[in-house]
């Protein structure tokens, strides 16, 4: 027992002490940056983009359908595409998640999640969420069960994951939705009691990603529903995870 206490206080906290102003390694793959000048590009973006996020002519890239594989800016002969570390890029809605030549990250940053009042006063002080695995590949599942571990702590800010939907405020989903996963999704949601919160997390989530033309989908789910948070990610990293939830419930 006391020596349990003595390894404790030798090793401190292991939780990062700040989610927000957290920086990651300058080899994450975040927000994507666009020289403002940028017209054009001198390649076919289809060709080079294995999701379709990328186009070029006007150019644009969509981190809703973005797998973060950088491909775009290695092709750039005159460094037009940079891909940046910065990771909070959740966004309250799909078009926020398009970003344009000469937008800036901290304007994006500033303006993608505005925290609705309703939401800020039934969940700015604890919010439980239910996710479901809807097809993936589990790269999405594994980075949000790493949001509970000592590093990231997502429950000292209330957040955490239940087991049954009828103890959640809202429900996570990841994977492109499959038609044999469509029907339990909604099922889950349905027994989610009122209010509820949506949050589509990973590309595969938010569009399809690269399963977006399968037959082996039913992506219905998404007409019939509003989504109130889209975190991007291939996988989602924790920390844009986390931050992305904060700023949605108010807690900026």
């Amino acid at each position: 027992m006391f020596g349990l206490i003595k390894v404790r206080i030798m090793q401190g906290s292991q939780a990062i002490p700040d989610v927000k102003k957290a920086v990651l390694n300058p080899a994450f793959r975040g927000f994507p940056v666009i020289d403002a000048k940028c017209k054009t590009l001198d390649f076919e973006g289809d060709k080079v983009c294995p999701t379709g996020a990328l186009k070029t002519g006007p150019v644009s890239i969509d981190m809703g359908k973005c797998v973060f594989c950088g491909e775009c800016a290695r092709q750039c002969k005159n460094a037009e595409i940079e891909i940046s570390s910065s990771h909070h890029i959740a966004a309250d809605s799909r078009e926020k998640l398009i970003v344009k030549p000469g937008d800036k990250y901290a304007d994006f940053e500033e303006n993608a999640v505005a925290a609705r009042a309703e939401i800020k006063r039934l969940f700015g002080r604890s919010l439980k969420l239910r996710q479901v695995s809807a097809g993936g590949c589990n790269g999405c599942e594994m980075e949000l069960n790493a949001c509970s571990n000592v590093n990231f702590d997502m429950g000292r800010f209330g957040l955490d994951f239940v087991a049954s939907p009828r103890h959640a405020d809202g429900i996570v989903i990841t994977g492109p939705v499959t038609k044999n996963m469509s029907p339990a999704l909604e099922d889950t949601y349905k027994a989610v009691p009122a209010p509820k919160i949506l949050i589509a997390a990973g590309t595969c989530a938010i569009s399809g990603g690269v399963f977006k033309d399968s037959d082996a989908l039913d992506r219905s789910f998404f007409e019939r529903h509003k989504i109130d948070l889209y975190v991007p990610g291939c996988p989602v990293h924790p920390l844009t995870f986390v931050n992305g939830v904060l700023k949605l419930i108010g807690r900026k």
